[in-house]
């Protein structure tokens, strides 16, 4: 089984036309083809899916917490988080320049990837099977989230944590890449409860850790119910 084919395994749909898989994988530094409008159309679809299934589980609730609950849901370091857990990064095509400035681990880039996967979904299969995609990756955070008080992604893990009674997430910055002037910094956040690493990148110590954080739930919500 080659790596392609472990990655459908993991995302739970096997392509009929790989090539759309290949291109949503296609950096733009690449050149062309590349992933930018397949990305473009799964912004779209994700954002109408998250939408939709939050406008029927809180029929009571105004615009405004909706669109808070949504922009939570749909976010880039929700959405690379999903790519970090489907491990994505090595299975980007990209110029040997972004390559060597770690673009593959960049939440921008992830997020973008993991659109353009769902885009990709959508050509190939139909909104059915994007549906089917979404809803099982999407499953715990759309059962989990409140209206009122939406909290981030570290608050979240933290209080996991607690009503549980586990021994508190763990960060531990790894590595700071880049210029001065555009430091990236990458972030583990250890559970010791489960002995699992998860790691986050972002431009300040304070947003590694969320997206650390944020991929930690995309696990742990499954694991410890």
């Amino acid at each position: 089984m080659d790596n392609l084919d472990r990655f459908q395994s993991r995302l739970g749909y096997q392509f009929n036309n790989l090539s759309l898989l290949k291109r949503a994988l296609s950096h733009r530094s690449v050149g062309r083809p590349n992933n930018e409008r397949l990305e473009f159309l799964g912004d779209s679809i994700i954002g109408f899916f998250v939408a939709d299934k939050l406008f029927r589980r809180f029929p009571s609730e105004s615009e405004g917490a909706l669109t808070k609950m949504r922009a939570s849901l749909v976010r880039e370091n929700t959405l690379a988080a999903i790519a970090r857990s489907l491990e994505m990064q090595p299975l980007l095509i990209m110029g040997g320049g972004e390559l060597k400035s770690g673009g593959f681990n960049r939440d921008s880039v992830l997020s973008d990837a993991f659109e353009s996967v769902v885009g990709a979904v959508y050509l190939d299969g139909g909104i059915s099977s994007v549906e089917v995609l979404l809803l099982e990756i999407y499953k715990n955070m759309l059962e989990s989230i409140k209206p009122a008080g939406l909290k981030d992604s570290k608050t979240t893990l933290q209080e996991f944590c607690q009503k549980r009674d586990f021994a508190l997430p763990i960060y531990e910055v790894v590595e700071e890449s880049g210029a001065a002037h555009d430091l990236m910094f990458t972030v583990t956040c250890r559970i010791p409860a489960f002995n699992y690493e998860f790691q986050g990148v972002g431009k300040s110590r304070k947003l590694a850790e969320q997206t650390a954080a944020a991929q930690a739930m995309l696990k742990l919500s499954s694991k410890a119910q």
